[in-house]
């Protein structure tokens, strides 16, 4: 430790933390140390008459600090269609309404989208997003400039020939390590029903020459693997097998129509294995089952928590996400011991850093970590009082008591006022682009949803 000041020092706070054998707990009247954006020690005691010196203090009394929650599976731009195509199924949703509009959309379209969105989620406590769209070096250029970590890939489907797996390649290896290395990138073929098996074994290879993770959609609900089974006689991740992407590090979005006889084709993997969950969106869909998570656990399968875009979840509240989580698998096990609060402050910490790849520097509060980090404000009439901190966290507290959000040691968010991004500004931008992004008139869609 260095005698020279820190880049900022937060006092007073409850420091939510993991033992040796990721078991959470808490710690008070904690103090936290970062230099150079990575957590320099966290020490609890009673904190001192003057703090370490720092360029920055910030006296956390009354609050929590805990490590930022990751969006494991988004499409940030969709905050623009956000209400657009209301209680329809699936089906519906897609080619209807959300395909149609997606063919209208520009590089400008998705820059104010990702703007607006990355605003949403910094207020939200959320530090690091997965996102899989379109136009993204546009998203790559808003999170340079707006501070937050991102996991990127430029989605692509078999349709657009050749140069959408380029493209989605060239992405990837260009933007790798950006914005300071808070930008990792993946390869991001749509789903097996929009990519066909020669495209998904070539990004298999192209994945595993690179050193690239692959994020895709699959298995997203039981149509899906049905529909699978009856036209090739194999389900969605028994494609994933055979095409060489399990082979892969592989970030799976939903997983909601894994069947039983997926797990021991799951369990033989030879990649890096993640499932990302959004069930609110499984609720407004009426989809039939939702992520199993107790199975995945059982194969030591990372279960992120996500919040799907907001054109089918509505926001992108990830605190939402973790409180649903635990609630729908109390239900579909018909255990109330299952999920824990516990628990989902697991699956939104350290298993949500690894499912994006990143469990080796983000996830807990520990000294050579990342600062990415949250202040949550327990002081609240709905929040106390506490008798058990794990379960006020998730289910009393709201993504509207995140009072101040950290990245890499800077803060974005202080006391709720956003510092990196203006929203008025992009809310009324984007507003003079709606008639234009949402003209149905023209008959075309960028894809055609039949599974």
């Amino acid at each position: 430790m260095t005698d020279s000041p820190a880049d900022l020092v937060i006092t007073g706070c409850t420091a939510l933390v993991h033992d040796a054998e990721e078991r959470i707990g808490f710690e008070e009247n904690a103090t936290v140390v970062v230099r150079d954006g990575v957590i320099e020690s966290l020490t609890a005691a009673e904190p001192p008459a003057e703090p370490p010196p720092a360029a920055e203090h910030i006296d956390a009394r009354g609050q929590v600090a805990m490590p930022g929650l990751v969006n494991c599976h988004t499409h940030a731009p969709m905050v623009a269609l956000r209400g657009v195509a209301e209680d329809l199924p699936t089906e519906e949703w897609f080619n209807d309404v959300v395909w149609p509009v997606e063919s209208n959309l520009t590089g400008k379209d998705v820059e104010l989208g990702a703007r607006l969105a990355c605003a949403e989620m910094i207020r939200a406590g959320v530090t690091c997003f997965a996102d899989h769209y379109f136009s993204m070096d546009a998203v790559a250029s808003v999170v340079e400039e707006c501070g937050i970590r991102a996991h990127l890939g430029e989605a692509y489907f078999s349709s657009q020939g050749p140069q959408g797996r380029e493209r989605s390649l060239e992405f990837a290896l260009r933007h790798r390590g950006g914005a300071a290395g808070r930008i990792t990138t993946a390869l991001a073929p749509h789903a097996p029903y929009t990519v066909d098996d020669a495209d998904l074994a070539a990004t298999a290879e192209l994945a595993r020459a690179h050193g690239l993770p692959v994020h895709l959609h699959a298995a997203e609900n039981r149509d899906q693997a049905d529909t699978s089974l009856e036209r090739h006689g194999v389900t969605p991740i028994e494609v994933l097998a055979r095409t060489g992407i399990l082979d892969t590090d592989v970030l799976i979005a939903h997983g909601t129509g894994i069947l039983d006889r997926d797990l021991p084709v799951l369990a033989g993997a030879t990649g890096r294995v993640s499932v990302a969950t959004a069930p609110r969106g499984y609720l407004k869909f009426a989809w039939p089952t939702t992520t199993p998570v107790r199975a995945l656990r059982d194969l030591g399968i990372p279960v992120g928590l996500a919040t799907d875009g907001a054109a089918s979840n509505n926001s992108l509240d990830v605190w939402e996400s973790m409180a649903l989580t635990a609630l729908i698998q109390k239900s579909t096990t018909g255990d109330p011991r299952w999920l824990t609060s516990r628990q989902a402050l697991h699956h939104a910490t350290l298993q949500s850093a690894r499912a994006v790849g990143l469990g080796d520097t983000l996830g807990t509060l520990a000294p050579g970590r990342r600062a990415d980090l949250v202040l949550v404000d327990l002081t609240g009439p709905h929040t106390q009082p506490v008798h058990d901190l794990a379960a006020t966290l998730v289910h009393s507290a709201r993504s509207s008591d995140v009072r101040t959000t950290i990245v890499d040691g800077r803060v974005l968010m202080r006391d709720r006022e956003l510092l990196t991004i203006d929203v008025p500004g992009v809310v009324r931008e984007l507003g003079e682009r709606m008639p234009a992004l949402l003209d149905r008139s023209h008959g075309g869609r960028i894809q055609e949803y039949d599974t």
